[in-house]
């Protein structure tokens, strides 16, 4: 197995990666440790070739691909992974992901524009590409104690135009979130709900993420009401008590949802309900892995590209309008 550069710092990043090649060499043995195969058949007998091309602005590009001896096809180390089809370079692309990864309150597409000299919409479509390997898209069930707790991802009315405001009261025009808090892992899940947060919906999100005969600690939302037939389930009334015999509360969620929101409010100001769930799982991302050191941090980012996909018409939604249409 090779050895794979593992930085420290976001100086020891932009220093070793602003070499091109190291860069590459870098994400080609953290994608192949055990020897470069086809990602389109499997097969092993591969030929490396580099070539150097001129682009438009006259400056020259080092091509880096292999051809594969059993299916015939050309592909590169960035083939059927989140990087595909992107011209930018991996001496850029690796500080994005160092920067994503951990920079607690997140960082703009703005920030990123002007310290990698890309333009505005490029980071944008980076940062979005870096979040999806970000995704956890576990399917195990959480048990033990769980905390369970619903929030609303909105501006508050009393800062919207007067056009903008909601005639009704509360919590119309923002975006629903229901979250799940495993204290004895300290592992969280988010998800962005689309439909009314009634009995029946969160009856089925919570069977469907939590084993049966764990301990459930919820507030006194009316939709938890009958957890008892599968859970042992305590409730705290937030309008009298935040903790009820030390156990019964729901502060770690709480927490959570603080830091969430100062990012969401702070970093990245106004997030479009379409694209909620990538900050989630952005989000998600850090705080499940916020024991571990910022390089093993970047690691599980840059060894999670594979098989992961986001083209630009996906994340615009144009795909899905271009199929309505046809």
């Amino acid at each position: 197995m090779k050895a794979v550069n593992t930085p420290k710092t976001l100086l020891e990043v932009i220093r070793v990666f602003s070499d091109e090649q190291v860069a590459f060499e870098a994400m080609r043995d953290r994608r192949w440790p055990d020897g470069v195969s086809c990602p389109l058949c499997g097969c092993d007998k591969v030929r490396y070739m580099q070539t150097q091309q001129k682009n438009k602005s006259g400056s020259t590009t080092t091509r880096r691909v292999w051809n594969c001896n059993g299916c015939r096809k050309q592909f590169t180390v960035k083939t059927g992974t989140i990087f595909e089809d992107s011209p930018i370079p991996f001496s850029k692309w690796l500080p994005a992901m160092w920067l994503i990864a951990n920079c607690k309150n997140g960082i703009s597409s703005y920030e990123i524009m002007r310290d990698l000299g890309v333009c505005q919409k490029t980071a944008w479509f980076m940062l979005h590409r870096l979040r999806l390997a970000m995704q956890d898209g576990s399917i195990e069930s959480l048990g033990g104690h769980i905390e369970i707790d619903e929030t609303y991802i909105g501006g508050k009315a009393r800062n919207m135009h007067k056009d903008k405001k909601p005639n009704q009261r509360g919590m119309v025009g923002k975006e629903p979130v229901m979250g799940f808090l495993d204290r004895s892992s300290g592992e969280v899940r988010t998800f962005h709900i689309d439909e009314p947060l009634d009995r029946k919906f969160m009856e089925g999100m919570i069977r469907a993420n939590v084993a049966e005969s764990s301990f459930i600690y919820s507030d006194k939302h009316g939709s938890y009401r009958f957890l008892n037939k599968w859970y042992r389930h305590e409730t705290v009334d937030h309008a009298v008590e935040y903790v009820r015999d030390t156990m019964v509360h729901t502060n770690g969620l709480e927490n959570y949802w603080s830091l969430l929101k100062r990012t969401l409010r702070g970093t990245y100001v106004s997030v479009e309900p379409f694209h909620l769930f990538r900050y989630l799982d952005e989000q998600s991302f850090r705080y499940n892995e916020r024991l571990v050191k910022d390089g093993d941090r970047f690691n599980t980012v840059a060894s999670s590209v594979v098989g992961r996909r986001l083209t630009y018409k996906q994340l615009t939604g144009k795909e899905l309008a271009d199929g309505l249409l046809n």
